[in-house]
């Protein structure tokens, strides 16, 4: 493939007519692991789900691999991960039928699982550490491992691109870790990478690109900064609640 795995140009982006994101340009290229990075209710969270088409555009373009969004249908090619809302939120599922889940959109949905699905699941749940948790009921799992779960429902897909919200806000540091080192994998296989952060974490090392976003606008496109205030602090933990307009309530596309 040639050419831009995700491409936003001046996209603006308005809640209740309230301007939330403001001539947004951004470009990730195959083989990018770019972190969206800002405050609280910045709009970091509503770019990422413009590009995915979660929310409308209210003016400008994306093109997901050369591909207008708008036209774009091939959404095995991304794998989402939302906010943490819990794998198992009423969901009565053993680990491994979630994380199978992910690969409907691949194989479609009337087609039974067949060798490959089942080898893509096994090899998600081993990159995520949860092969011993493959029968357990989601709902016995702690936050830490439920986020896990979604990640692996991700890979599974196998897709070509990864976008992620917030992934290890307020898990613990063992899942923290696990999911470091998954996308460590994917990120060796050739994947591309759009994740939201509050802080880096184990993820630091990672990362290509941060992107900033301050106040709907994009402040800082380049190298990742340096953190500042009570965020460098030892032992810092992200547990802030996030604002209404950037959580998310579903499981994506």
């Amino acid at each position: 493939m040639t050419g831009p795995v995700v491409s936003v140009a001046h996209a603006a982006v308005a809640y209740d007519e309230r301007p939330v994101l403001r001539d947004v340009s951004l470009t990730l290229t195959a083989g990018d692991v770019v972190a969206v990075l800002g405050a609280n209710g910045s709009g970091k969270s509503t770019l990422i789900r413009a590009v995915l088409g979660l929310v409308p555009l209210a003016a400008g373009e994306v093109t997901l691999f050369g591909t207008p969004r708008r036209r774009f249908r091939q959404w095995w090619r991304i794998g989402y991960v939302p906010q943490r809302i819990g794998a198992g939120s009423g969901v009565p599922a053993t680990v491994a039928e979630v994380v199978a889940s992910g690969r409907l959109a691949r194989r479609g949905v009337l087609r039974p699982p067949g060798r490959a699905d089942r080898t893509a699941v096994a090899e998600a749940l081993r990159a995520v550490g949860l092969a011993d948790r493959a029968g357990d009921p989601v709902a016995t799992l702690s936050g830490g491992q439920q986020q896990r779960t979604l990640i692996a429902r991700a890979l599974a897909g196998q897709p070509e691109l990864l976008v992620l919200d917030e992934p290890t806000a307020g898990v613990d540091a063992a899942s923290q870790d696990a999911f470091a080192e998954a996308l460590r994998g994917f990120v060796s296989g050739g994947g591309t990478v759009l994740l939201v952060a509050h802080e880096l974490g184990p993820l630091a090392t990672l990362i290509s690109r941060a992107v900033v976003v301050h106040e709907g606008k994009i402040a800082h496109d380049g190298a990742v900064p340096e953190p500042a205030g009570h965020h460098a602090a030892p032992g810092h933990d992200h547990v802030h609640p996030h604002a209404p307009e950037e959580s998310v309530g579903m499981w994506g596309g």
